[in-house]
């Protein structure tokens, strides 16, 4: 199935408010494929369609960064922000990866976006990974294909330079789920999803 991308003259950002986000976690990593991440910096837009997410439960998943035993940090700070909030954070020292808050103020639920369809700036996308192909099939390489940093942490999603965009749905028949990946603990977790056959979506636990 190929995803289809929210023209930007159309674009219908996500408020704080907006049902896909508020609510059960799991559920808002499910309504997420289908919608755009859009960045627009140093006057380049890029973006791309949701097509892998995986959720993560905050207090009580021994998976997640915010998970009881580790409270509250410098690092994990952003997931107790509030619904809509961007938590990124860095990977093995190297690669960025982006989450959407889906809790709360003070309940550090998310839902961190593993892959994109790329849709915008494809050029610009190519740029900033050094490569034509492979722009977004990765939590690391889509943060590097739209340009997100540590310096994007605790920004508001319904606000630019970084956006998250309302989409078509995803049909239930094109919707695969799976334990999570890359993770060491509850790792079968079914808590992620993406869209079944994607090119950008990596094969294992199909």
């Amino acid at each position: 199935m190929k995803a289809r991308a929210t023209s930007a003259d159309s674009r219908r950002v996500v408020p704080r408010h907006w049902g896909y986000l508020a609510g059960d976690t799991v559920a808002a990593a499910r309504r997420l494929l289908g919608c755009t991440l859009v960045s627009t910096l140093d006057g380049v837009e890029t973006g791309g369609v949701i097509v892998e997410t995986e959720a993560y439960l905050g207090l009580k998943d021994p998976a997640s960064h915010a998970h009881a035993s580790k409270g509250r940090t410098p690092r994990n700070d952003a997931m107790f922000a509030g619904l809509g909030t961007l938590y990124v954070y860095v990977s093995y020292g190297i690669h960025h990866c982006l989450n959407v808050v889906t809790g709360e103020a003070g309940d550090p639920v998310a839902v961190l976006v593993r892959a994109l369809e790329p849709s915008t700036g494809l050029d610009a996308m190519a740029e900033r990974r050094g490569r034509a192909g492979d722009l977004c099939n990765g939590p690391g390489r889509l943060a590097q294909a739209l340009g997100i940093t540590l310096r994007h942490n605790y920004h508001d999603l319904a606000r630019p330079p970084v956006q998250l965009v309302k989409g078509a749905p995803v049909s239930d028949a094109d919707v695969g789920s799976s334990g999570r990946i890359g993770v060491s603990r509850a790792e079968d977790w079914p808590l992620r999803f993406f869209v079944r056959g994607h090119p950008a979506v990596k094969a294992p636990r199909w």
